[in-house]
């Protein structure tokens, strides 16, 4: 087995028992509801959990990506509307202003994000550019010394409450990702309009709505790495954002796993609990086996996403992703079997976990995506 640090053990604890004695009581009522995790989120940022990557200087935690993954696992295993909540804000607000920033900018956002004050969400996604994140159809225009934006974005997590905003537009749509570049923009800005929350079949207490860009102004300084870099930024930042779901997907597969064992133990049928059956049995076996293989994946890219070897950090998280999120799925539908026509009542639990997992091999980059960069890293 993988052996934690004994600081990563510490950050494990830590999360484990505020996240069961603090946001899972009240999970299920806020999924009904549709109610953001206020309060949640604002214990997370005392805790330091919500700017775990960001270093001391600026107001962070300063922790590695292993740190991180194991934590916010712990988070998703009590509810992973938190978990995403904390996940966009730690892997693609602050990590992108932390590697692409300038000084200036770190200074600027990331206190403030790393503490909690503000809260951040990542506008890449549009109506034509999903999977095809290349197609930014949102318009940049140079305006004298700033930048004049226009577009419509999709499917933003956080965006209904969010301060900062790590968004993307394309300076020549035509010329596809070799034109488009990233911006931190300020959400209070004239011009930056949010929608209505989305409806959800899961996570429906996360929030998520359309953004979009109205001439926008966006000072020059703004600009986040160099111009018509953008798309280098979005890639190397969905890396860390396919790891924080692999650990969400995690933290849901886990959950769903205990809640089977505890059922298959306690429901008795024909004289004799449903556990001692061959077929339930199977199903435990697989919902375990998957899960550990799944979450060493996820451990290995999180170590190898702080060492030197980019390329291969990559191919790993879209491998973690890939596999985790395919275990959620698996042990939420087989949960949900294991409970019968309970586990389709919204009474238990598990019903909620089935329709949270279901998200996992989409957003981030589908399962189709992950299997097509891992492949590439070997047909070249």
């Amino acid at each position: 087995m993988f052996e934690l640090p004994e600081d990563v053990l510490d950050i494990q604890s830590l999360a484990r028992d505020f996240a069961r004695n603090e946001i899972l009581p009240g999970a299920m009522a806020r999924d009904k509801e549709h109610a953001f995790p206020h309060e949640q989120v604002r214990k997370l940022s005392e805790l330091g959990f919500m700017g775990m990557f960001v270093p001391a200087e600026y107001g962070g935690a300063g922790m590695s990506t292993l740190a991180y993954v194991v934590a916010l696992e712990e988070i998703c295993y009590a509810d992973a509307s938190v978990g995403v909540t904390m996940s966009v804000n730690n892997s693609l607000v602050c990590w992108p202003i932390l590697g692409f920033g300038t000084e200036a900018q770190k200074q600027k956002y990331l206190p403030d994000l790393a503490t909690g004050k503000h809260l951040g969400c990542y506008a890449l996604t549009e109506p034509n550019a999903g999977s095809d994140a290349g197609a930014q159809r949102s318009k940049a225009v140079k305006n004298g010394e700033n930048y004049l934006l226009n577009g419509n974005k999709i499917w933003i997590t956080n965006a209904p409450y969010a301060d900062i905003c790590v968004g993307y537009a394309n300076l020549d749509p035509e010329q596809r990702h070799r034109t488009v570049c990233a911006f931190i923009l300020e959400t209070k800005w004239p011009g930056f309009k949010v929608g209505k929350p989305e409806e959800k079949l899961g996570i429906t207490s996360s929030a998520t709505s359309e953004l979009s860009f109205e001439d926008l102004e966006v000072p020059a300084e703004n600009l986040l790495g160099r111009e018509k870099e953008g798309f280098k930024v979005a890639m190397a930042t969905l890396d860390g954002g396919r790891i924080g779901i692999a650990a969400q997907a995690l933290g849901i597969a886990q959950r769903a796993f205990d809640l089977a064992v505890v059922y298959a133990k306690e429901r008795h049928a024909f004289g004799k609990p449903i556990g001692a059956n061959q077929a339930i049995q199977w199903m435990i076996a697989d919902m375990a086996t998957r899960i550990e293989a799944a979450r060493l994946l996820t451990w290995r890219a999180a170590v190898n996403k702080d060492g030197n070897d980019k390329a291969r950090a990559s191919h790993m998280c879209s491998m973690a992703k890939l596999a985790a999120s395919e275990c959620a799925n698996f042990c939420a539908d087989k949960a949900l079997q294991i409970h019968g026509g309970y586990g389709y009542s919204k009474e238990y639990e598990v019903e909620r976990l089935y329709r949270d997992a279901r998200i996992t091999t989409l957003y981030e980059g589908t399962s189709e995506i992950q299997r097509l960069v891992i492949a590439r890293n070997y047909l070249g």
